[in-house]
Order: C-alpha cells, then structure tokens, then sequence
C-alpha cells in the first residue's frame, strides 16, 4: 500500500476506535489527526495553524451569543409563558395538551436553537402536566423529545451557524430562512400524529378557546418572541449581521429577563453565564480541531475518494440523496451533531453540489437528518434528557418513539425531494 492509504487506514482507525471506547469526540479528532500528521512527517505547526484559523472567524461570535440569548431566556421564566400561549392558542383541540407541547416548543425554538435546551426546559413542566390530565407518561415524554427538534431548524439555530462555517461561508440568513418552512412542517405532522393518537386513546380537550386569554397570555410571552424578531428580522433585512444580531439578542434577553420578567435575581447571571461558557468552550476547542481534521482530510484527497466511490456505484440523484440521508440517520446513532456537521461536510458538499443541490437545500437538510439522531440511541443526548425527566428507561422509550421517528423520516424525505420546502422563501427574501 502507498504512505497515502496507510495514513488514511491510521486517521479512520484511530478515530473509530477511540469513538467506539466512547473517548470524548475533541480527543478522538486530535489523536487521529495528531498521529496521522507525525506518520506523514508533515510540520506539527500546520496543525496549530489550522486549529487556530478554525477559530479565528468573526461569523462564530454569532454560537456564543446565541448560547447565552438561549440560556437567559430560558432561565427567566419564559418557557411557561410560552406554554401559556400556545395552551390558549391550540388547548382546545382533541389531545390539547399535546399540541401545547409542540407549539411551545415552535416558539422555545425560535428562542434557544437548541433541542437539549428545549426538552430541558419544557419537559419538567409538561410531562407531569400531560400525565396528570390523562395522558401516559411515555407519550408525553416522546411528544416532547420529537417536537424538540424545530428548535434546530427554526431560527436562530447555532448549527446552521456551525454548517455555514463547515461549508466556507454559506449565507447563514438563507439557512435561518431555509429551515423555517421545515421546521413548521414537523410541527403539523406530529400535531396529526398526536391527534390521531388522542382520539384513538381517548386523551381529554384542555379548555374552550377564548381569544381574551389569547391576549392576555401573547402580551405576556411577547417580550421574548420578540428575540426571534430581532434576530431573523435583523438579518434578513441587512440592518444586522449574524454576529450583531446574536449580540442584540443577547442584550434584549438581558432585558428582558432581569428587568421585565423579574423571577430570578442577579445574583443567578453567574450561573448562566458559566453554564455558558462551558458550552461554548466544547464548541470552540471542537471547531478547532475538526478544522485540523478537514485540513489531514483535504491533503490525503479523501472527499475526492468518497465521491469517486459514490459515482461508481450510481449517478442518480434520487439514489445519491438516499444513500446519503441513510448514512447521516446512521452516523447521527453515534457521533454527536456538532461534531458530525463539521467533519462530514466538507466530504459530502461536493457530492451534492456535484448533482445540483444548493447547498442551503443541503444544509437544511443535513441539521433535520442529524436532528433526529439527537432522539436515538445509544448517544442521543436529548433521548438521555427525556429519559432523565420521565425516569423511563432507554429502551422502553425508545420503542415508544418508533411512530415518532417514521413520521420524521417522512418529512426528511419531504425536504430531501421537494427542495421548494427549504429553497423558496430562502430565494423571495433574498433575491
């Protein structure tokens, strides 16, 4: 074999290795990478220098900003208003309380981009509300769990920020746009999925509507939506960039939290803002060094690899796209998401792009894909917050999620298929 295929066997293996002894992923890229470098006896300063110019990106300041926008928001207070209102806008439907769930997870989404933080925060207030109106336990938990997901898809989401920079640049004000549509289609199919279960398990209307309580409670839950409008109003508009836009919302939140919703004091900015920096420091050190991976990557001509071996197989597009969407739905099993968008799009982007994909279509398509990843075992971390709040075990859960996971697999293929889903407000707005 050449020194070129050794060194690829020694980078794969290396870090399938450590991934499969659950070794944290930073460590996993650094070793492989590190030990492939020293093998080719390329200079160990090309290494720093690409984890450094991973880095050094104005457009990251936008994750943190938008990690702490998250945070504050979410400690003060607005997860039960945004509950409130979706109880008064979509409670008095068979099964209300379920449709409760998920449209206040369309609203924390636009807030926190996050699916973790989503389930985190809405869980331990809806689950056991959900279970003390009838509902059981393991379909409240999944309820929750799946309509987590729009908060990845509907903006702001820091990992359409972290694709954009994984892809060299693409317009993270497309991508924001690109994934509402998505993120409102899940949203309908586990509001019809949840429907049907309701009649057929006989789960109880909440309340009659009333637009007075529409009112009252959107007046209270409007400081925070307003977050939302900050920021997608901000970038779409060009009066804001992504970055300005995180720091304006980080500002509002500040606000809004400490000085307009009152629940908690100062004193808890500290908590926040280590809870904070912990995430972002995961985030920065893993960008850093997935960027040295993709640089090892780039030199030993591995993506060209890939997508030879792809086009040899098929060059149909549908079969192309299937193939990839069943790779990611596996990868996504096993390797957390942020780590997965920053080593898998530099290989698969000019395979899409190669048969006409935009890459926004593709990015959209690549955070939905690893989204659900988040709620499957072994690794899915917002599968072990679920499990964690209900106290229901993994497997049980699981299984219960099954008509979950088809239903989120058919809007995948929605997406995938009908790139009019990501690419037709992305392209009225941004002409």
């Amino acid at each position: 074999m050449s020194v070129e295929q050794i060194a690829t066997l020694l980078l794969v293996g290396i870090f399938l290795g450590l991934v499969a002894v659950r070794v944290p992923m930073v460590f996993a890229i650094g070793a492989a990478t590190l030990t492939t470098t020293l093998y080719l006896k390329l200079p160990l300063m090309m290494v720093a220098q690409n984890i450094l110019k991973g880095i050094n990106v104005y457009t990251l300041l936008a994750v943190p900003f938008f990690i702490l926008a998250g945070e504050l928001m979410g400690a003060g207070g607005i997860s039960r208003r945004l509950i409130d209102l979706s109880s008064a806008l979509v409670g008095w439907i068979r099964g209300g309380l379920a449709m409760v769930n998920i449209v206040a997870s369309v609203f924390f989404g636009g807030i926190s981009g996050s699916s973790s933080a989503d389930t985190a925060s809405i869980g331990p207030i809806m689950i056991p509300m959900m279970e003390k109106h009838g509902y059981d336990r393991d379909f409240s938990t999944c309820v929750t769990m799946a309509s987590s997901v729009q908060g990845i898809l509907i903006p702001p989401s820091q990992n359409m920020v972290i694709y954009s920079l994984a892809a060299g640049g693409v317009s993270i004000g497309k991508l924001f746009v690109g994934g509402l549509a998505p993120g409102l289609l899940l949203a309908v199919a586990l509001m019809v999925l949840s429907y049907f279960y309701s009649v057929k398990r006989n789960y109880p209307v909440s309340e009659a509507f009333s637009i007075r309580r529409v009112w009252v409670t959107f007046k209270e839950a409007v400081w925070g939506l307003i977050t939302v409008l900050i920021v997608v109003v901000g970038v779409i508009s060009g009066v804001f960039t992504t970055t300005e836009s995180a720091a304006m919302a980080v500002v509002w939140a500040f606000f809004v939290t400490f000085f307009v919703y009152r629940e908690i004091p100062l004193s808890e900015l500290s908590g926040i803002l280590g809870r904070t920096v912990n995430t972002i420091s995961t985030i920065i050190i893993l960008v850093g060094m997935s960027t040295a991976l993709g640089w090892i990557l780039t030199y030993l001509r591995i993506p060209q690899l890939i997508s030879a071996t792809v086009f040899s197989y098929t060059s149909n597009p549908l079969a192309i796209l299937l193939t990839l969407n069943v790779l990611l739905l596996i990868l996504g099993m096993l390797v957390d998401m942020a780590s997965l968008i920053l080593i898998t799009t530099p290989i698969l982007l000019p395979i899409v792009t190669s048969i006409g994909m935009d890459p926004v279509h593709f990015g959209v398509l690549m955070v939905f894909n690893l989204g659900i990843g988040l709620l499957t075992p072994p690794v899915g971390t917002t599968l072990f917050i679920g499990c964690s709040i209900s106290k229901l075990p993994m497997e049980h859960l699981a299984r219960s999620m099954i008509p979950f996971y088809i239903t989120m697999v058919i809007c995948l293929m929605c997406i995938t298929f009908v790139p009019q889903f990501v690419m037709t407000l992305s392209d009225i707005l941004f002409k």
